[in-house]
């Protein structure tokens, strides 16, 4: 892995980086660039802005590894807020939202008790064993239900989004749960994990919504690609494997070269969708819509900005030098 993207990674886990970088002013330069803002109306602001463009867009609240559980409810109380104005500005076919199961309470302990998410807590937000495992996933995934009854009676969807990949066979159960009654439930697969190419044969059936992107977790080289070449290479096959499926593939990445092949493929317009990151390449973004394709934006706000931002700096080195100059006072 790039020594530089390495570093950034950690530095989304450091409270220490986090305390600092979250006090300095220019920072809130960066973070409106790639964040629509804390509130739902402001979610709502920059969504009908974009849909007004021709795009489509998913909403995400920011929030991860939550070990409190009056946290994990504060967050699907957030989303039923975002869901309900959703529907009340008439976007509700055009505007989803996002979720994270950490956020919704996957690593809290078997009651959702203060003690067990504590010592969830000291021991990190991964690699969890046993029971205390378990009731987490449960516990997310009747918030996750919530959020989908929600959504359903706004009459728009849910995608689930992928986490690092200690994770990622619980979100996949819990996506298959809530498909037995919301079968429009999207799932999250990630390129850079050796495990996609299989993951997307099993969910490439009818009507099944799945979003693949690169990935964008500071993984070991035994489970995941290290290179960029590799996983380029493993996100265009496990595209091909979508594309041959009968669901609904949703293309997420930024990559010149994995979007210009993908957009001369037969069908691609008609039953697949792009997604890219409020922020990044909106030039791209209008004229990927002007060609005739589904372009949806995804959308962050809320207060917990932290991680969401480290991550997208360690994906696009650019993004290290504007947030360096937003530092040093030069947008």
């Amino acid at each position: 892995m790039n020594p530089l993207r390495s570093a950034i990674l950690a530095a989304a886990r450091s409270d220490r980086l986090r305390t600092a970088i979250t006090a300095a002013r220019p920072t809130r330069a960066v973070v409106d660039r790639f964040v629509a803002g804390e509130t739902a109306a402001d979610a709502l602001r920059v969504a009908r802005a974009l849909v007004a463009t021709g795009c489509v867009v998913s909403l995400d609240h920011l929030g991860e590894d939550v070990t409190d559980a009056s946290e994990a409810g504060r967050a699907v109380d957030a989303y039923r807020e975002v869901i309900t104005a959703i529907a009340d500005a008439g976007l509700a076919d055009r505007v989803e939202v996002s979720v994270k199961l950490s956020a919704l309470g996957q690593a809290l302990g078997a009651a959702g008790s203060q003690g067990a998410a504590g010592a969830q807590g000291a021991a990190g937000s991964h690699g969890v064993g046993g029971e205390q495992a378990a009731a987490g996933e449960q516990i997310a995934r009747e918030h996750a239900a919530a959020i989908c009854a929600a959504a359903a009676e706004a009459g728009t969807t849910v995608t689930v989004d992928a986490e690092d990949h200690t994770t990622t066979d619980a979100t996949l159960r819990v996506v298959a749960a809530l498909r037995e009654t919301w079968p429009w439930v999207g799932a999250v697969l990630q390129a850079q994990l050796r495990r996609t190419e299989d993951d997307c044969r099993a969910l490439a059936g009818a009507g099944s919504r799945v979003r693949l992107c690169k990935g964008a977790y500071a993984e070991p080289e035994s489970v995941a690609y290290d290179t960029a070449g590799d996983v380029r290479a493993s996100f265009a096959r496990c595209a091909g494997i979508l594309l041959d499926g009968a669901g609904h593939p949703m293309f997420a990445t930024h990559d010149p070269a994995l979007i210009r092949p993908l957009t001369q493929l037969p069908g691609v317009s008609t039953r697949a969708e792009f997604q890219m990151l409020y922020g990044v390449r909106p030039d791209e973004q209008r004229r990927l819509v002007g060609e005739g394709h589904t372009v949806r934006v995804y959308v962050p706000y809320g207060t917990q900005w932290y991680g969401y931002l480290m991550r997208r700096l360690a994906e696009r080195p650019a993004n290290v030098g504007f947030f360096v100059r937003a530092l040093a006072g030069r947008r």
